[in-house]
């Protein structure tokens, strides 16, 4: 099932958009693992619409009712099911998309694929609202990860042409605890700055921005993933393109490694306090799609909203003539800044479930 993700903890999302709730279920979870729930909210409260001003105006709480597999706050080895409700939905602002499908979303794929039967009412389960559940799963799976010391964290690494400060060296992660508790997550603060104030202008001519994400996984064992298909390169994309605004990832240096020389690639070894760690980290922590010890490093492209307050061309399916599109309902002018807690949510159940199989 496409909604399915896991070899040893199976996550299976499901509802839709303007549905009365949405929910996950994880399957596989370690028994004996206490779950703070509050730290949970804390992280979903991070993904929840209508907080900021560059953000979508649709308010809803984001409170997941976990209704098995915790015993006394403890894992206990039942399955973990949790729902969120749905609450502030206005299914009108979707009947011109029934026919005229909206560029760059899913309308119109999915209306060939389920042959009309789709919930289209916000985007129904293709809706960036599905990333809610994900992120309970996401966040349940951080807490289980740090128990082994393994953190995740990210930051805004650039929304539309605005880049925050590049960190000293591949290698240098330290900017993970600098900026946890940060709002907006940047190392440079006048970066961050020039970024809110550019949402901000594009919110006021109707448009939007996308973004890039970089997402650091430190405390990684060397030895976790497999070689060829396997490789934890694969499943962590694989759990990333989940979130529907993703259009890119690389991992280390990225595309920069084709315009290098093997030289300046290479990141040499050698022993540091009786361990093997690489001198620079252009591998990103994975060689041959196996952990090498050193911090995983990768970073996601984020598409611009495609639901804008412009007027867009488009089609009438039913009359089959080229139709304007103008769009209602509310909407990020950039998901940026609401995206990080779901890269980094995809990338702890990657991570778990790759584990968990390293550990087996």
């Amino acid at each position: 099932m496409s909604s399915t993700y896991g070899k040893n903890i199976i996550v299976s999302i499901f509802g839709q958009s303007h549905s009365p709730a949405i929910g996950v279920s994880v399957d596989g979870l370690p028994a004996g693992i206490h779950i703070d729930t509050d730290r949970l909210q804390q992280f979903m409260d991070r993904r929840a619409p209508g907080r900021n001003e560059y953000s979508t105006a649709r308010k809803e709480a984001d409170i997941p009712e976990i209704i098995s597999g915790l015993a006394g706050g403890v894992t206990c080895g039942a399955p973990l099911a949790a729902i969120i409700r749905n609450g502030d939905h206005r299914s009108k602002d979707y009947d011109n998309i029934r026919d005229i499908p909206r560029p760059s979303h899913a309308d119109y794929t999915a209306r060939i694929k389920y042959k009309g039967f789709e919930d289209a009412s916000g985007g129904g389960h293709f809706s960036g609202r599905l990333t809610a559940p994900l992120c309970v799963a996401g966040g349940i799976c951080i807490q289980v990860l740090e128990e082994k010391g393994i953190k995740i964290g990210s930051r805004i690494m650039q929304i539309g042409s605005i880049a925050d400060r590049a960190s000293d060296s591949a290698a240098e992660t330290g900017w993970i605890s600098q900026i946890s508790s940060k709002a907006f997550p940047v190392i440079d603060d006048a970066k961050g700055a020039e970024m809110k104030q550019a949402i901000a202008d594009a919110k006021a001519q109707g448009d939007s921005l996308g973004g890039i994400i970089e997402c650091v996984i430190e405390g990684m064992p060397a030895g976790i993933g497999d070689p060829m298909f396997g490789g934890l390169e694969n499943r962590i994309s694989c759990a990333v393109f989940g979130v529907p605004a993703v259009r890119g990832i690389e991992f280390g240096a990225g595309f920069a490694a084709a315009s290098m020389k093997g030289s300046e690639h290479n990141d040499p070894f050698r022993v540091q306090e009786g361990r093997i760690v690489t001198a620079k980290n252009d591998h990103g922590g994975i060689l041959g799609g196996i952990s090498s010890g050193m911090p995983v490093v990768f970073r996601v492209a984020i598409k611009p909203t495609p639901s804008i307050a412009l007027t867009q061309e488009s089609v009438s399916m039913s009359r089959m003539e080229d139709a304007d599109l103008v769009i209602h309902g509310r909407h990020d002018p950039c998901i940026v800044p609401r995206a990080l807690p779901c890269i980094e949510a995809a990338a702890a159940i990657a991570i778990l479930d790759a584990y968990l199989e390293f550990k087996s």
